[in-house]
């Protein structure tokens, strides 16, 4: 049958036809009229037929108009009405004026209109009010993806329960690698008889396997002290609300047969591909391992890393090899640099500044030129007084700089040795770190979240007293042509001596191996006194400091000063120093202004309390026994509040050590 289309064309075809034959019809009436009459007659039959099929197709075309407008109209009332997508209309006080019945549907009830969106859907209000479109909701145990069209202040609901669980399905399933290391395995092993080492071993593996059975992991045994296990993500989430148990299990019963071993797990996740998962997973437990042990490291694509345990002091694993190897390589990274620079952190401490002035020795002792970068507006007065000290020696006072100076002098060929910190915030300059490509950090504090990109050279050892130790160990395998002075052997024995409270604290034999060599260099414990002796009024302002304190739980005691008042970051910690060498003290927090809009938290322990964690839920760290934070554009009092959430969440959380 041929459509509107069709006949339309064949009518303007007949009328072009028709008009040839009029003229033609003239011209004939020349010549045979009669003919003429008779094409007349014929035309004018052709002329009513074609009227008579124009009209015919014009009630067709009206009548095919207005059965489509119907169906339309039909099809839109239709989908409005019965697709499973909700519809509401609301006005300016947000009561409902219509809804589908599909919307009905989804809040249970009879009827919508005339009813307050307060009243029957209070989940949506915040979608209405709020500058946001599109947002997920649950209404009625159900799943909702809401778009809100502001000016006809229309409200769409989709249903998207299925597609929700389908990810959560998908992201709980998802594969999860683990690294399981028994951290003292080999020390704890050695000359063992087989069958001792046989029985730790079946009392080792069997927990592990009942703890991988209990949770449906897969757990193989790779080494003598290596394991992998692979699991599902939720299975993770499982582990994470109990903290690992595992790790106490192990310490504890290892512990009963004086063979004290514990674990640390690194753990990859949230990644499809398999390689990377590994990565992620061997990455953690670096992770774990330089943070001394015991804990399980769990890291993210996004860099992400989250941690649980870190309970125990870690135990002294350092070798004289090591030492020797570290020793070695930083020796050919300065020979092949044409100068070094020495940093510390900020407000630095005795720790630091004796550390910076061990490293600048080993670059004279290997005949490069060694500078110390100090901001001199950021000392303590003990720290002040050893470069003081330092004039009545020119050449090490002459390679003493400001951060300015050597931001002017670095190339790309400088070595930056940066000490007793491994965050690049917390460096005296961070401006240095991105102008050069080589970079090496010493640092005896438990490794962070937050490290400094790429660096040539790491030594981080959490089982060592100080920073200090470190380095003096390092100069006892460099050229001896060039030997320690009397001040330089002293400040490396005042870093020794401040962070470990006078070799009272995280004090091991190597400790005392590293004091009697500085010692026998000419240490002066005499000038190392002087140097950390303190004035009246300071002594007076810490002591009104610690007259605030106040128990928080049993045996945690917070300090804090006023909001107007600013303390050095060192009598912060002495004042938290000083709180736990009272009785009944087995952790101490003195929260104080550090600048303008720093509040400055500094913690301490026995080690009962691991206040790393503590300070890590706020963005600090440190270690198990000291640690401190700092946050910016809070007052003293929301501090205390965010502590106090920080230590309820390590309390309840399982952590109590």
């Amino acid at each position: 049958m041929p459509t509107f289309v069709e006949k339309r064309m064949l009518r303007y075809s007949l009328y072009g036809l028709m008009a040839v034959s009029c003229v033609l019809l003239i011209v004939i009436y020349f010549f045979y009229w009669w003919m003429t009459v008779i094409g007349i007659v014929v035309l004018s039959g052709l002329f009513y037929m074609l009227f008579y099929a124009e009209q015919k197709i014009h009630l067709e075309m009206e009548h095919y108009i207005t059965t489509l407008s119907h169906r339309i109209n039909k099809v839109g009332e239709e989908a409005v009405m019965n697709l499973p997508v909700g519809i509401m209309l609301l006005n300016d006080h947000l009561d409902i004026e219509w809804a589908n019945p599909y919307m009905i549907s989804c809040f249970k009830v009879s009827t919508l209109i005339g009813r307050s969106l307060y009243e029957v859907g209070e989940p949506l209000v915040p979608v209405v009010k709020n500058d946001v479109d599109t947002e997920i909701i649950t209404l009625h145990k159900r799943k909702f993806r809401t778009i809100f069209k502001r000016e006809e202040k229309l409200l769409y609901l989709f249903d998207v329960t299925e597609q929700r669980e389908i990810e959560t399905r998908y992201q709980e399933e998802r594969t999860v690698i683990a690294i399981i290391y028994l951290d003292n395995y080999d020390e704890w092993t050695q000359g063992m008889d087989d069958q001792t080492k046989s029985s730790l071993n079946s009392l080792v593996t069997s927990m592990l396997i009942n703890w991988a059975q209990a949770h449906d992991l897969f757990l193989k045994r790779v080494s003598s002290d290596r394991f992998i296990a692979v699991l599902k993500e939720k299975t993770l989430r499982e582990l994470e609300k109990n903290k690992f148990s595992i790790l106490d299990a192990v310490r504890e019963t290892t512990a009963k047969q004086n063979v004290p071993l514990t674990l640390s797990i690194g753990i990859g996740c949230e990644v499809a591909s398999l390689p990377e998962l590994g990565a992620l997973a061997q990455s953690s437990l670096d992770l774990a391992l330089g943070r001394g042990g015991d804990q399980v490291a769990i890291k993210r694509p996004s860099g992400k890393v989250q941690f649980y345990g870190g309970k125990t002091n870690p135990m002294e694993k350092r070798t004289r090899v090591r030492a020797r190897v570290i020793s070695h390589a930083l020796k050919e990274l300065m020979i092949q640099s044409d100068k070094v620079f020495v940093m510390g952190h900020k407000f630095p401490d005795m720790d630091a500044i004796g550390a910076a002035i061990g490293i600048r020795k080993v670059a004279q002792m290997n005949q490069k030129e060694g500078y110390i970068v100090l901001n001199f507006d950021e000392l303590n007065k003990g720290v002040e007084r050893l470069v003081e000290k330092t004039k009545q020696y020119p050449e090490l006072y002459s390679r003493i700089i400001t951060p300015e100076e050597a931001f002017n002098i670095v190339t790309e060929n400088t070595l930056i040795v940066v000490v007793d910190t491994h965050k690049p915030s917390m460096v005296m300059e961070e401006r240095l770190l991105g102008k050069v490509n080589h970079v090496v950090v010493i640092d005896h504090h438990r490794r962070g979240e937050e490290f400094i990109q790429n660096p040539v050279l790491v030594y981080m050892e959490p089982y060592a007293s100080s920073t200090a130790e470190l380095v003096t160990e390092l100069l006892e395998y460099q050229p001896k042509h060039d030997k320690i002075n009397m001040l330089e052997a002293t400040a490396l024995l005042a870093g020794i001596i401040v962070d470990t409270k006078s070799f009272t604290l995280r004090t091991g034999s190597r400790t005392f191996d590293a004091a009697s060599y500085l010692r026998s260099f000419g240490a002066d414990t005499v000038l190392i006194q002087q140097f950390l002796k303190e004035d009246i009024k300071t002594f007076m302002k810490r002591a009104a400091l610690i007259e605030t304190v106040a128990f928080y739980r049993e045996g945690i005691a917070i300090a804090k000063g006023d909001n107007k008042t600013i303390y050095h970051p060192v009598m912060i910690a002495q004042a938290a120093d000083t709180l736990l060498s009272m009785d009944r003290v087995s952790a101490s927090f003195v929260i104080s202004k550090r600048e303008e809009n720093v509040v400055g938290i500094s913690a301490r322990s026995l080690g009962e309390i691991n206040v790393q964690i503590i300070m890590e839920t706020l963005g600090g760290g440190g270690h198990l026994s000291n640690a401190a934070v700092q946050l910016k554009d809070i007052t003293i009092e929301e501090a205390e509040l965010q502590l106090q959430q920080a230590i309820e969440d390590y309390v309840e959380g399982g952590k109590k050590e």
